[in-house]
């Protein structure tokens, strides 16, 4: 599994989601959220820095994808709206029944799929949105593509966040790479996973029992009175 996990790694601000969107655009990996990272009109200087990278590939692939926590949810409703749109446009061919009629809708102004996209949500968001990112990801991840990943632990309780190791671990086995930006030690934690550091420049690679995320949530854990007592006496002050 060695070299086929890359974690970046730091506090916000210092570049590792910045860099992980410019890899995206260099490589043409296209996006799970709401616009592709080329469109996404938020995402102008990333692709400044995407046009001075210079990708080296031992095996170039065309699968893969390019996901930020915070465009998971629109992912999901886009899915609700395709659904919307497939069901309208069998039965213009006659192959289902018609749907609700919705002509209230032209005359506000909003296209009919987006309204009907409600009674689609509902097998999305019947689940906890943990389980639905897990489900996406095992379902979308395919043998020797290449997976971005921004903060996916973001949805993920702690016990999801061992079962994304699990579904890394077997993509990884199918030849899958992954690079993922995270603040979460337990991801972090993923066997001969390469750590990249950006909290000091230049970015440095780190063992994970070296990482301050680590050692921090270690210490917290070991006594959390300890901490609180500190934090809480500092703010009375």
């Amino acid at each position: 599994m060695a070299d086929r996990v890359t974690f970046f790694v730091g506090e916000n601000g210092t570049g590792k989601s910045t860099l992980l969107e410019a890899i995206a655009i260099a490589a043409g990996i296209r996006g799970l959220g709401s616009e592709h990272p080329e469109l996404d009109t938020t995402l102008a200087p990333q692709r400044a820095l995407a046009s001075h990278l210079r990708l080296t590939w031992s095996a170039r692939s065309s699968r893969g994808f390019f996901l930020r926590a915070e465009d998971f949810f629109g992912y999901l409703r886009r899915q609700a709206r395709d659904d919307a749109r497939i069901r309208r446009e069998r039965a213009e061919l006659g192959l289902d029944a018609p749907p609700p009629d919705r002509t209230d809708d032209w005359r506000s102004g909003e296209h009919p799929d987006e309204s009907a996209a409600v009674e689609f949500i509902g097998r999305y968001d019947s689940r906890s949105h943990g389980e639905s990112f897990l489900d996406v990801f095992g379902q979308r991840t395919r043998s020797k593509g290449l997976y971005l990943l921004d903060e996916p632990e973001a949805p993920l309780s702690p016990q999801r966040q061992l079962s994304l190791i699990r579904l890394l671990a077997d993509a990884v086995d199918q030849g899958a790479q992954f690079i993922i930006a995270t603040h979460s030690p337990i991801l972090l934690s993923f066997p001969g996973a390469k750590i990249l550091s950006f909290d000091s420049a230049p970015v440095t690679e780190v063992a994970y029992a070296d990482l301050e995320h680590v050692a921090l949530t270690r210490a917290f854990l070991n006594a959390p009175e300890l901490y609180l007592q500190r934090l809480l006496a500092k703010g009375d002050e």
